[in-house]
């Protein structure tokens, strides 16, 4: 019996056991390391207020203080306290990163389900979806918020619109290495609805890999957010973000280099986390992992 019939059977009788949970553990650490780091930092950013200061609170007489025992970062220079502003930058962060990804993700599911299932739309959805990957997906973003004005949300479907190609054309793949196969076929011609035979039959098997795409749209959503609020387009200036930390710090990296290095580390473990995270859930239902394990 597989690791992954084992979880799911096990699921199905109550709560997981402590063996399942130890042997998904051994054989798939990248899962644990990166979920792990993952619900630590939303952990962080949730209980952010109960133990953080003020991000936006400033003290011209604190203005770009070393790391001290008030202030673990130091100050920036309008005398904010860095540390705050690294863990609530966390939230914009994680919530633009998982917004977009389960934004593409339901985009792209759907309109790739149609393309791969209807081949009269077939080639004008793909050539639009071309036209969307031809683009970078920052330049895009720009231009999207440009035209529309900046905020949270704005940010969310900018990104989302340039990273929604790559889902479509993976859930189209897979629909149309499914619909030929005998079971689908068996299906339709036992006068099942279409409708059915995509929930039953098709839908399944497009969720491993979307499970594994997402946490590369994530993680270049998060870098994406990142970059488009260091050249200012991104959130407003008083939210924080590490985006904005790090370009309003960069001048003053000289003089006080935890205020660049800290949001720039936290960025790079959390699309590091996000990635270990993508890696394993690929291994996690690649037949060929389960069978080598």
């Amino acid at each position: 019996m597989t690791l992954s019939s084992t979880s799911i059977e096990s699921g199905l009788r109550g709560r997981p056991r402590i063996s399942d949970l130890a042997r998904l553990a051994r054989r798939h650490p990248r899962v644990l390391i990166g979920g792990g780091v993952l619900v630590l930092l939303m952990v962080l950013a949730l209980a952010a207020p109960l133990y953080a200061g003020d991000p936006v609170n400033m003290d011209p007489f604190k203005r770009l203080q070393p790391p001290s025992a008030q202030m673990w970062f130091g100050s920036d220079n309008l005398g904010r306290d860095a540390f705050a502003r690294t863990i609530f930058g966390a939230r914009i962060s994680l919530i633009v990163g998982l917004m977009s990804a389960a934004c593409a993700i339901a985009g792209g599911l759907l309109i790739g389900i149609i393309a791969g299932y209807n081949r009269s739309f077939d080639n004008v959805i793909m050539r639009i979806m071309d036209g969307l990957m031809a683009i970078p997906t920052i330049l895009l973003a720009i231009a999207l918020i440009s035209l529309t004005g900046s905020g949270l949300g704005i940010l969310i479907v900018a990104i989302t619109i340039p990273e929604t190609p790559s889902v479509t054309r993976l859930v189209r793949s897979v629909v149309l290495s499914v619909r030929e196969r005998p079971y689908v076929e068996a299906a339709l011609c036992g006068g099942a609805r279409l409708p059915k035979v995509l929930w039953r039959h098709i839908l399944p098997s497009t969720i491993p890999p979307l499970m594994v795409q997402s946490a590369n749209v994530c993680a270049s959503a998060i870098l994406t957010e990142a970059g488009l609020s260091f050249l200012g387009v991104g959130v407003p200036p008083e939210i924080p973000s590490w985006g904005n930390m790090i370009s309003s710090s960069r001048l003053y990296l000289a003089i006080s280099p935890s205020t660049v290095f800290a949001p720039g580390i936290c960025l790079a473990v959390t699309v590091l986390a996000v990635n270990l995270l993508g890696d394993g859930l690929r291994d996690l239902f690649d037949p060929r992992s389960k069978r080598r394990h």
